[in-house]
């Protein structure tokens, strides 16, 4: 069989630690669809390592799911994944199937601020938009202004470095910061008034 006649293969992401430490997920490939780095990834859940077990997560512009499958795998509870690609929402879904986990998530088809104004309270919110839609830092202050994250909760934050996003310190303290390439990463915590 030639190289052209082969089916494309889809992109993969690999978990890197936990439970499912090593197993690949597939999802979409389109040009939209960018998953945190494996290095990102890796320091990101050494942060998070002290309260990562049992917490309730939310993965907003979920993409590959990559970040809240990192989650559970390493213990989360919960994790609510919204994306309004309806492409991203049918391959985290067959993703949580694979591993056994989709009765420890809810998959939304919709944009983010639809799920802020629920009911619900989570403990790890996983920002990650599109670095060149600029929705970040008006996501931060609609949830802020939601109420949705728990007292002592945190929240991730990515942005592109060379033209970072900036956070409204007004409502967020920078609890950890580090760059990775052209990736400025962060972990915020909610300031209460």
């Amino acid at each position: 069989m030639s190289q052209r006649d082969r089916p494309p293969v889809k992109p993969q992401v690999r978990v890197i630690g936990g439970e499912w430490r090593g197993r690949k997920l597939s999802f979409p490939s389109k040009i939209s669809l960018r998953p945190t780095a494996d290095r990102v990834r890796e320091t990101l859940f050494n942060w998070l390592a002290p309260v990562v077990e049992g917490a309730h997560c939310l993965d907003v512009f979920a993409g590959s799911g990559a970040l809240g499958i990192e989650a559970l795998s390493r213990g989360a509870q919960r994790c609510d994944f919204v994306d309004t690609d309806q492409d991203a929402i049918d391959a985290i879904g067959q993703s949580l199937r694979s591993l056994g986990a989709h009765d420890r998530a809810t998959l939304h088809k919709c944009a983010a601020d639809k799920v802020l104004t629920e009911d619900a309270r989570w403990d790890i919110i996983f920002i990650d938009p599109p670095f060149e839609a600029g929705l970040g830092n008006g996501l931060l202050n609609r949830l802020a202004a939601s109420q949705c994250l728990q007292d002592d909760g945190l929240v991730y934050f990515e942005t592109r470095r060379s033209a970072p996003e900036m956070v409204p310190e007004q409502r967020y303290e920078i609890y950890r910061e580090k760059t990775a390439g052209d990736v400025c990463f962060r972990l915020l915590r909610y300031r209460s008034a």
